[in-house]
């Protein structure tokens, strides 16, 4: 079909008689015959018959077997002669040396020798080389273009007009899903629109049929380009919705995975418009995308690390075991979250550097985070010094909890003091409770706070915290040999 309505537009019918189920010619006379069919068929195309756009018709070579049509024919357009319409009809057959083409049917040609006028060959073929461009009538051209330009600018303008209601009607802009929605769809969707109101009314008008299947074809593109165009404003505006959300609940790390995603769609409409502008052209894309699949899988090979990475972000985003802010520990690496991106954690460490993190190991390591606890641990040991009677450790032990109890901050479920063990050089007093607050260093300073007051309650009572402290005892044979008028007590 491209070759014909090229040859048409051409004005060389010789070629264009090619297209046509007819043996080959073999006087003058029956080449003039088979040209005039061509010229017939362009006159009854001009005169109000339609082809079918190019992006509907089959690339494949055997055509579309989906119709009610037998296998060997294919519908490719319309030609009207007044009330009466007849199909333009392809038939497959085979044109010698194991070589099958599609051509025009002897059904249709019947048709054309029945029903259209026979052109007035000289001074029409004059008439129409004077004033055409690229094989049809100018008028034809600025009619057509015109009417693209007027349904464009109308719609376009309908557009406007709706944004700007809606825009009176909403307060918030910026935060209006409606408004936003419509601010990306309207545009793209006018465009779109447009092209359909173009292939509506072009197909009717009586114009030339080189400059109507042309720039049908090309609307076809602009078509492709429009729902591209939509889906693309359409990924942006509820990416930026998600953001701001996000942004509001302090939730940074997923505003990068919103942004891969949002590139991510973005490459992949891109990626399909194309396709379907190449094919729209009669490009063959079947061996590019081929190619393109088996490039992926090597990309996706050689880039093992960088996709282990992007799928422990998206583990870690959506699992959400730190946030930014949060102090934590992730193997042996202790710290505050600065930033979880896309390839890696970084972690600012007490010493104040900052460690590195590939989000891939990240999400496989232990991660104890400190910021999400509901209550301190106070479990210290308190050592008390040999020598102390049973009747004091028990004071002492009572003292102990009397601090737990009385102080506010400490959660009394639960909370105790027990003789834990007797040690190599004090008795030692286990402590157990909760510290009630969430703040660490509001925590840091009730910590100090009880530790103080418990050791001024203790040495109130006389009771005295121990010290490490070792004896050693000699022999008595030792202590003469090295020192016979000398019995020392070592203390360490």
């Amino acid at each position: 079909m491209t070759g014909l309505v090229k040859a048409l537009g051409e004005q060389d019918y010789a070629r264009a008689a090619n297209y046509f189920e007819l043996a080959p010619p073999k006087t003058p006379r029956a080449a003039a015959a088979a040209s005039d069919l061509a010229r017939r068929l362009q006159s009854a195309l001009d005169s109000g018959g339609s082809l079918l756009p190019f992006a509907v018709l089959s690339n494949e070579a055997t055509g579309r077997i989906d119709d009610t049509l037998a296998p060997e024919q294919e519908q490719v357009g319309t030609l009207k002669f007044g009330e009466k319409e007849e199909p333009i009809l392809l038939v497959r057959g085979d044109v010698g040396e194991g070589q099958q083409l599609w051509r025009i049917s002897t059904q249709t040609i019947k048709v054309l020798r029945a029903h259209a006028p026979e052109p007035a060959a000289p001074a029409q073929t004059e008439s129409i080389t004077d004033t055409s461009v690229a094989g049809a009538p100018l008028v034809d051209w600025g009619l057509l273009l015109g009417l693209a330009a007027i349904s464009f600018v109308g719609l376009r303008l309908l557009a406007s007009l709706i944004l700007l209601g809606i825009g009176r009607v909403v307060r918030d802009r910026e935060q209006s899903p409606t408004f936003r929605f419509s601010h990306a769809a309207l545009p793209p969707l006018s465009l779109f629109l447009a092209v359909v109101g173009f292939y509506v009314y072009a197909d009717s008008l009586p114009v030339s049929i080189v400059a109507r299947q042309t720039l049908l074809r090309y609307a076809g593109i602009i078509a492709w380009v429009a729902l591209a165009w939509f889906a693309l404003r359409f990924v942006d505006a509820i990416s930026r919705l998600i953001i701001a959300r996000m942004q509001r609940s302090q939730r940074r790390q997923a505003v990068s995975v919103i942004t891969l995603l949002r590139r991510s769609a973005k490459v992949l409409l891109l990626a399909l418009a194309i396709v379907a502008i190449l094919d729209t052209l009669g490009i063959d894309v079947t061996t590019g995308i081929a190619a393109l699949g088996i490039g992926g899988i090597a990309l996706a090979l050689g880039a093992q690390k960088t996709i282990e990475n992007l799928v422990g972000s998206v583990t870690v985003i959506v699992d959400r075991p730190v946030q930014v802010g949060d102090f934590c520990k992730v193997g042996d690496v202790l710290g505050t979250v600065e930033d979880v991106g896309m390839r890696s954690t970084r972690i600012r460490t007490n010493d104040r550097t900052v460690v590195t993190i590939p989000n891939g190991n990240f999400a496989s390591l232990q991660i104890e985070n400190f910021a999400t606890r509901d209550r301190y641990l106070f479990a210290p040991v308190i050592a008390l010094e040999y020598g102390i009677s049973a009747a004091k450790l028990r004071k002492g032990i009572a003292i102990i909890e009397g601090v737990l109890k009385e102080h506010a901050q400490i959660d009394q479920d639960g909370a105790r003091a027990n003789l834990a063990a007797f040690g190599e050089s004090s008795v030692n007093v286990e402590v157990f409770s909760y510290i009630a607050v969430l703040d660490a260093v509001e925590a840091i300073h009730i910590k100090q706070d009880l530790l103080l007051t418990i050791m001024e309650r203790l040495e109130t009572a006389g009771i005295s915290l121990a010290l490490p402290t070792r004896s050693l005892h000699l022999p008595e044979a030792l202590k003469i040999s090295r020192a016979p008028a000398r019995s020392e007590e070592l203390n360490n």
